[in-house]
């Protein structure tokens, strides 16, 4: 089994370590429908079109009665 010859830093060994941990923002798009941000090749979640095509109804909802 491969042994290294010499010790390598903490730094070099951080920083080969640091590159699992990065994180990144995905690629946001607007709906052409109704304009809210919407991952690329998802159904929006604000008005359900896809494409121009209603794929998912969206949800509404109920208003609670006052007494």
């Amino acid at each position: 089994m491969a042994n290294p010859k010499k010790k390598h830093s903490p730094a070099r060994r951080d920083s080969r370590r640091a590159q699992n941990w990065k994180l990144v923002m995905g690629t946001l798009s607007k709906c052409p429908q109704c304009g809210a941000t919407v991952k690329p090749h998802h159904v929006c979640p604000a008005c359900g079109y896809y494409r121009g095509e209603l794929i998912v109804a969206p949800k509404v909802k109920k208003k609670k009665e006052g007494k």
